[in-house]
């Protein structure tokens, strides 16, 4: 089966078209193939398809286009990862891998043998069908086929230079005068025509046409001709090409250059737009932090571009950082002037008049000048070229936002695939041998070029040493062993440092006490005891001299080697300035988290904390002002819980993680509640607070029972029933009972999940609305298990009136849902499904994921109920995702089993069997007792509708016991099955019931 994507997308067996027609199905193997044996991501797929609006069911819909797309391929082409798919497809079947192999060999024998090297561009160019995917016009798919076009018109440029070396012809003229009407801004594509028609005695058609491309450039994009093509034009007016001559450039001098790295690795992007905006302008400016290869990337480019500057290339270290002061603009002009072979009583002594008679000499000529290591705008605005001909690289540790007109380019450090690439350059087959220990090296080092170098030459220089035995050398803090001689990654941060002012020296260090990587404008401004505007010029100019990033606005973060240079620094201080800033930080994050969880609608806990006003309310406003900001910090909860503390505050250290844990809860981040409810309960332990330890116990419990920890949570939650036994308080103990229902519920013991609901229910206080609510919700999630459907409805409908009442939207959401549930259970399935999509509406808004995997479960059991089984498994498929994405074992189970049984109905039992026994694993493993009975009764009707009868009754014998144990009504259905296995004959009624049986999910 052979794959084109040269043209309009196609695939052939044998000869013969094999058709995919359905748009998205297309759109999905186009993408799988621009990625030919990568695995790509399930969102970029999505992504891919639907762009920026993806329908709630795009998991689902992607998985049917895959299976389509399987039945249509051979077998095992199209492979599954949990990151995503792949599709692997030989080198000779796939027009752009043959296409790529062609230009690759054709390159790489141009310069032995021009004329074998041209047949095989033309053979290469001869797959081409027309643009690559024509016809797939989302934007992910054009944006990868525009780089296989660049690429063809790449190879076609080069296939020319080889056909002008063996002498232009009528017939390339031709061929070249179409190229550049399809592709009319490539000057190189000009050029050639240019030669070309010189070669054939044309030279007036040559000129006309560099007119031509002239206007074309200004009118269209507003700039002139590059150099290439203008020095072209003047060898043919100056008579330099010739009729059968090709058009060489004159050779270069002088050439001042410094000799580059051969570990030059990635940063193919940067060069890319290094390249193409020295067709645009005369000053690339390349910032980056200290060590991350600015001059090796300058370097780099300029050797890319040597043959467009041949009359000088030079090369000016100025001395911005480091041990010599910077070179003041008088001595570089010398010294810039002294490379070009001007003698030295010709260079005047005036600042002004040296600076004319560069820019003079310069304008003579087509030159390049890198200036590396320049210390500010104004040391190097007299050195920038002023004519078009020729170009400066400029290198700088900060970023000169005071030069006009210039590229800027700030360099980030290495990625990590990139980074283990130089280290190989360096290292060799060790690095190849340990690619783990490899990976955690380069990850040491933070990706830095300079770092990486450093430990690549240790390695170097002691070939006993494996990979392995440097990074548990490194240990933790890698800085002070990246050192080689002289030359140490701490050293060339302390060159940065040093250039501080104070303020922004103290300011520095006291950013390596935030406990993660990112930080925001208020957390800088509590450490460092300053207003919120000082603090963010404090930023800036961090930013500007690249010891601080800033990866998003507003968010900023310092590399790993540079925050433990900070944090080196920081050690010294005074610990009690250490305390007093992180004593300010922790207590901001408090008062901020309170502000946030609680200032809009009041929550029935609230009265579990009390705390003063916030020492820095600036701060506090700041943060309630950031839509994003509950979001951000949430992962340094546990981080800063642990330095409260640390530093003695052990109540803040419990506080922030009771404070937080509505948002954490409903936001389904379990992680994270249980390490930092973890974290509190030691702090409220080690401080003998009573209260603290009953507070963090129960809300510890909520994220166990989250992630099936179901006996650790029942452990938890007694504590805090004991402890508000002993304190007489009746609401508490109610509180904690609820909590052991909602625990028994998911074991199986519904009877006794029912009893502690409806005890909790009469001894709440009847004022707390929200709370008799959500205890009515309660008793009807059990209610309904129990197959006692009027009366769940009843107190549903209950809940749901309290959640209105007391305008709880969460609350609202979950009450929708268990009314919804009473009405399909009693065959009210049209209502049900409009009192679904209204909860799932409010779970969208409230980002509420939990509740929503519960809505999307039942609304496919509702659809499944109505015989739409197609739409059941769409919405099933978007729940088990979400469950999945979560990692939601408990739901993760629920889901499957509904799925299952969904897929049977529609005939896939492998599908259905395979999801069933994975929730069967699941429940086993966590102890959910009912939906094992579940997962078990599903295996038992696809086990019949194969016709394997002993089998599907020893299955649902095992469930049968399991349902009577809990009480769960699912039992009706099962004992129905088993009663139909010994009165009717045949297969037929095996098969399961289309409504999935009384109580199937």
């Amino acid at each position: 089966m052979r794959f084109g994507i040269l043209g309009p997308l196609s695939v052939t067996d044998g000869g013969r078209d094999v058709a995919i027609t359905a748009g998205r199905d297309r759109v999905v193997l186009a993408t799988l193939l621009l990625n030919n044996t990568r695995i790509v991501g399930v969102e970029e797929l999505i992504d891919a398809v639907w762009a920026d609006d993806p329908p709630a069911t795009a998991r689902g819909q992607l998985q049917t286009c895959i299976s389509r797309l399987r039945r249509l391929l051979p077998a095992d082409m199209i492979a599954t990862d949990p990151a995503g798919y792949a599709v692997t497809v030989p080198g000779a079947d796939l027009d752009a891998a043959v296409f790529a192999r062609l230009t690759a060999e054709a390159r790489a024998t141009a310069g032995s043998d021009g004329d074998k090297a041209a047949a095989m561009f033309r053979e290469a160019l001869a797959l081409w069908r027309g643009p690559a995917l024509t016809g797939l016009d989302t934007p992910a798919v054009r944006q990868s086929a525009g780089v296989l076009d660049e690429q063809r018109a790449a190879a076609m440029e080069d296939w020319i230079d080889l056909e002008l070396e063996a002498g232009g012809t009528r017939e390339l003229a031709a061929d070249l005068a179409g190229m550049v009407e399809r592709y009319p801004l490539r000057e190189r594509l000009r050029a050639q025509l240019m030669t070309c028609l010189c070669q054939i005695g044309r030279q007036a058609e040559a000129l006309a046409e560099y007119r031509r491309v002239c206007t074309l450039l200004r009118d269209e994009l507003g700039i002139e001709p590059g150099p290439a093509l203008q020095d072209l034009h003047r060898r043919i007016l100056s008579g330099e090409v010739v009729p059968g001559h090709a058009a060489h450039a004159a050779s270069p001098a002088p050439r001042n250059l410094p000799r580059t790295v051969g570990d030059f690795t990635g940063r193919g992007d940067a060069v890319s737009r290094l390249l193409a905006a020295a067709t645009r302008t005369t000053v690339l400016a390349i910032d980056g932090m200290a060590g991350s290869g600015k001059t090796t990337l300058a370097l780099r480019v300029a050797g890319l571009l040597a043959d467009a500057y041949p009359d000088a290339q030079l090369f000016l270290d100025l001395h911005g950082h480091g041990e010599r002061a910077p070179v003041e603009p008088e001595a570089a002009l010398l010294a810039l002037l002294r490379q070009l072979g001007i003698e030295g009583e010709r260079v005047p002594t005036d600042l002004d008049d040296r600076a004319a008679l560069w820019r003079s000499e310069l304008a003579a000529r087509r030159g390049l000048v890198i200036l590396d290591n320049a210390a500010s705008s104004a040391q190097i605005g007299l050195l920038l070229p002023a004519s078009p001909g020729s170009l400066a690289l400029v290198t700088s540790r900060r970023r000169l936002i005071g030069l006009d007109g210039v590229h800027p380019e700030s360099l980030p450090v290495l990625d990590e695939p990139d980074a283990v690439a130089m280290l190989t350059k360096i290292v060799g087959e060790r690095v190849t041998a340990e690619p783990e220990a490899s990976l955690a090296l380069v990850r040491r080092c933070g990706c830095l070029p300079l770092a990486i170098r450093l430990a690549g030459s240790r390695l170097a220089h002691r070939p006993r040493w494996a990979v392995s035995d440097l990074v548990r050398r490194l240990g933790e803090s890698a800085l002070p062993e990246l050192a080689a001689e002289d030359r140490t990654v701490a050293s060339a941060f302390a060159f940065s440092y040093g250039q501080l002012p104070a303020r922004m020296q103290n300011v520095f260090r006291l950013l390596s006490l935030y406990p993660s990587d990112r930080f925001g404008v208020p957390a800088a401004a509590a450490l460092a005891d300053l207003s919120l505007d000082d603090v963010q010029d404090v930023l800036d100019e961090l930013v500007n001299v690249h010891l601080v990033d800033e990866p998003a606005p507003g968010r900023y973060r310092l590399h790993d080697l540079v925050k433990q240079y900070a944090s080196s620094l920081v050690d010294g201080e005074p610990p009690d300035l250490r305390r007093s800033a992180l004593q300010r930080l922790v207590d901001f994050h408090l008062h901020a988290s309170i502000a946030l969880n609680f200032s809009r609608e009041a929550h029935a806990a609230a009265n579990d904390y009390a705390v003063g006003t916030p020492p820095r309310p600036d701060l506090v406003e700041r943060a309630v002002a950031d839509p994003d900001w509950l979001e951000t910090q949430s992962r340094d909860l546990v981080a800063l819980a642990r330095i409260a503390t640390e530093i003695g505050d052990h109540r803040t250290g419990w506080l922030l993680a009771r404070v937080n844990w509505q948002f954490l809860y409903f936001r389904n981040y379990c992680d994270v509640l249980i390490a930092v409810h973890t974290q509190g309960l030691a702090a409220a332990t080690a401080s003998g607070d009573a209260r603290g330890v009953a507070l963090m116990s129960n809300y510890l419990a909520s994220g166990l029972v989250r992630v099936g920890r179901y006996a650790e949570a029942l452990q938890r939650i007694s504590v805090m029933l004991d402890y508000h036994e002993r304190a007489r308080d009746s609401a508490g103990a109610a509180r904690a009972r609820s909590n052991i229902g909602v625990v028994l519920l998911r074991l199986g013991r519904l009877r006794e999940a029912l009893a502690a609901a409806n005890q909790a229910y009469w001894a709440w206080p009847q004022r707390d609305v929200e709370g008799i609510a959500r205890r009515n919700s309660e008793s009807a999630s059990a209610l309904i298990q129990l197959g006692r459907h009027p009366e769940a409805l009843r107190r549903a409908r209950l809940a749901l009136q309290g959640a209105v009442e007391c305008r709880s939207a969460s609350l609202k959401a979950s009450c929708l849902m268990d009314v919804a549930e009473a009405r399909a259970c009693l065959g009210d399935l049209d209502a049900a499904r409009r009192l679904l999509l209204a909860a799932l509406r409010i779970t969208r808004q409230l980002h509420q994921q939990v509740t929503k995997i519960e809505v999307l479960r039942v609304l496919g059991q509702v659809e499944a109920r109505s015989g739409r089984s197609e739409q059941a498994v769409d919405w099933y498929l978007a729940a088990l995702s979400l469950a999945r994405e979560r990692d939601q074992s408990p739901n993760i189970a629920q889901v499957s089993n509904g799925l299952g049984v969904a897929l049977a109905t529609v005939g896939d039992l492998g599908g259905a069997a395979e999801l069933h026994r994975n929730a069967l694993a699941i429940a086993r493993r966590i102890n959910l007792p009912v939906e094992q009975g579940r997962a078990l009764s599903g295996l038992a009707a696809c086990a019949a509708a194969a016709g394997d009868e002993p089998a599907a009754r020893r299955l649902w014998q095992q469930a049968r016991e399991i349902f009577t144990a809990t009480g769960a009504a699912d039992r009706f259905d099962v004992e129905a099955r088993l009663a139909a296995l010994d009165t009717r004959p045949g297969a037929d009624h095996l098969r399961p019931a289309p409504d999935g049986g009384t109580m199937e999910w």
